[in-house]
């Protein structure tokens, strides 16, 4: 048999792929746990989520208070077309 060849005929990986090292596990567990760590006390990240849903909420304010003073001066100025004897416009949300 040829060496290095032993392996093929168990039909198993050769002993150098087969083991585990507790050493290598232990680091990678260590590597995780820290980059975990550092994500979590990481307030930049955090920051810039805080500003997003601020402005979002700004945003949809802003819509939201024009559209009612559109609709409002939309039913001043019917109000002022009907009293002078004109027709009134449909005012309609968007």
């Amino acid at each position: 048999m040829e060496p290095g060849r032993e392996y093929m005929q168990e039909k198993t990986a050769p002993p150098s792929l087969n083991t585990h090292s507790s050493e290598v596990d232990e680091m990678t567990f260590q590597a995780i746990k820290t980059s975990v760590t550092k994500f979590v006390k990481d307030e930049d990240g955090l920051t810039v989520v805080e500003y997003a849903v601020a402005g979002g909420l700004i945003s949809l304010v802003l819509v939201l208070a024009f559209t009612q003073l559109g609709l409002t001066v939309c039913a001043v100025i019917n109000g002022i077309t009907t009293a002078l004897g004109g027709a009134a416009a449909a005012c309609a949300a968007p």
